[in-house]
């Protein structure tokens, strides 16, 4: 017997093993379908008990929502029912109401009718009773009463005429009587002493050997302490005390304060003196504002903002005449007041107007204008906005004219004031007239930062920036100075010019 060919086993071995792995995966495809049938099954039973579930829930909602709904529309049935009730019985009212209307509408014309009926019988017995008249005096009613009219303006004009002279000549007679009361009894309620008569401020020593150190070696600590703070120092032979001299009272002050620390201190030299003049110049500014501020509340005014009060501060150390501006100023607003009452004007006005109208002194001398302009602008700048306030500043010396009565009791005030015995003194204001022109004369020149005229004006020194003006330039600049106050000032004697250049190297070790 020939045996098997192997290939032929192979392919009949690989049959047979095809045949047994399709049966087994054909039982084991089965088994799988059974088992998803299966969990198919258990899915499909437990969204029907869920869904059973959910659908008892659901009724249960949708029955206790029916019952709320029933109960809420049950309510407002009966809000219905009651509010149509009422508005029912609103309407029966109103059916009444009208009922009444029309029958009193009814009685009202009758009325009417009878009134008017008696009217016309009234208007022909008038005019029945004009004929008759008219027949009687021979004149139409139009002649009568031009004849009337005529008599009564005769005579009425005679009456007038003879009241109003009366009137006129009791108004001035009283008017006089009254003005002349009005301004004394202002002047005896507010009227203070304000004359300062002196450019010059004593300073005790401790002892006589102080002046020595005062003047220090060569002279440098005077010198510096006049450079510094813009005076004059007088050592003199009077005993114990020096003498700082200065037209203009606020460097006077800040003058006499210095030099009273540095004698009390004893450290005298010109780097400390530096340093105190500058202290002291910032207190007498703190002092000029709480100055601003008292007289503010001394005239009983309030709401200026603190720009104003500090420059009104700064008249405290500023004199016209010899008479102190602050204390003018809260003189002249109490005047004011004390009119506007009086005449029955506004006083708030008034006493404002009065208060600020010289305020423009106390702005810086390089600025144009007169004193009433630039007062007037810088207010309205710093949050005065009443026009008659301005006004009353602006026109206290004509310079405008005057918009309101409470400007010419503003102007009244401040000659009252001014004008009242022992108010004032013309020959300080014309001596500090002069030197401020020297002063002003000087810094007009460029390079110029500063100048002070001393020694009652006999000698101004200027201060100039080293960068600008040179060693040449500053000998150009003095004579230039010197020929301009020959050619443009009245002044006794002569007048020294010193031009100062100085330039300062400075560093600091760390």
């Amino acid at each position: 017997m020939k045996p098997l060919n192997p290939l032929l086993i192979g392919i009949i071995a690989l049959l047979i093993g095809i045949a047994i792995g399709f049966m087994i995966n054909r039982y084991l495809n089965a088994q799988e379908l059974k088992r998803q049938k299966m969990t198919a099954d258990n899915i499909i039973k437990g969204a029907t008990e869920q869904g059973r579930l959910i659908e008892i829930q659901a009724r249960d909602s949708a029955l206790k929502i029916t019952r709320e709904a029933e109960a809420d529309i049950s309510k407002r049935r009966n809000k219905l029912n009651q509010e149509e009730s009422r508005i029912q019985t609103r309407r029966d009212e109103q059916d009444s109401r009208a009922e009444r209307l029309e029958q009193r509408e009814e009685t009202v014309n009758k009325r009417q009718s009878t009134v008017d009926r008696r009217a016309n019988e009234v208007e022909k017995q008038y005019e029945v009773q004009m004929q008759k008249l008219q027949e009687i005096s021979q004149m139409t009613t139009d002649e009568a009463k031009e004849i009337i009219l005529a008599e009564v303006e005769k005579d009425a004009r005679g009456d007038m005429a003879r009241i109003v002279r009366q009137i006129e000549s009791e108004a001035r007679a009283d008017g006089e009587k009254r003005a002349r009361k009005l301004i004394a009894d202002a002047i005896q309620r507010v009227a203070s002493e304000h004359v300062s008569e002196v450019t010059s401020k004593i300073v005790p020593l401790p002892n006589d050997d102080m002046k020595g150190r005062i003047v220090g070696r060569n002279g440098r600590n005077i010198r510096a302490f006049e450079q510094a703070a813009g005076v004059d120092v007088i050592v003199d032979d009077t005993p114990e005390a020096v003498t700082i001299s200065c037209f203009d009272s606020v460097r006077r002050e800040i003058g006499r304060r210095a030099m009273t620390r540095l004698t009390l201190d004893g450290r005298i030299h010109p780097a400390h003196i530096e340093k105190i003049v500058k202290e002291e110049t910032k207190a007498v500014d703190k002092v000029m504002a709480e100055a601003g501020e008292q007289a503010a509340y001394d005239a009983g005014i309030s709401g200026l903002k603190p720009e104003i009060l500090r420059m009104m501060g700064r008249l405290k150390f500023r004199t016209s005449y010899g008479q102190n501006q602050l204390a003018h100023a809260v003189e002249a607003s109490k005047l004011a007041s004390i009119i506007a009452a009086e005449i029955g004007a506004d006083i708030e006005v008034a006493k404002l107007g009065g208060f600020l109208h010289d305020i423009g002194k106390a702005m810086d001398h390089n600025q144009e204008g007169t004193h009433a302009k630039l007062g007037a602008e810088f207010c309205r700048r710093y949050g005065v906005k009443n026009e008659k306030v301005l006004n009353a500043i602006a026109s206290h010396h004509h310079e405008e004219d005057q918009a309101s009565v409470e400007a010419v009791i503003a102007e009244a005030a401040d000659a009252i004031s001014g004008a009242r015995p022992g108010a004032r003194r013309e020959d300080l204001e014309a001596y500090i007239k002069r030197i401020r022109a020297l002063e002003d004369l000087a810094k007009s020149f460029k390079g110029v930062e500063n100048a002070y005229a001393i020694q009652a004006g006999r000698e101004v020194r200027i201060i100039v920036s080293p960068d600008d003006i040179d060693d040449f330039t500053a000998g150009k600049l003095a004579r230039d100075i010197a020929n301009q106050i020959e050619e443009n000032m009245q002044y006794p004697g002569q007048i020294k010019v010193i031009v100062i250049r100085e330039t300062r190297a400075i560093d600091y070790a760390k």
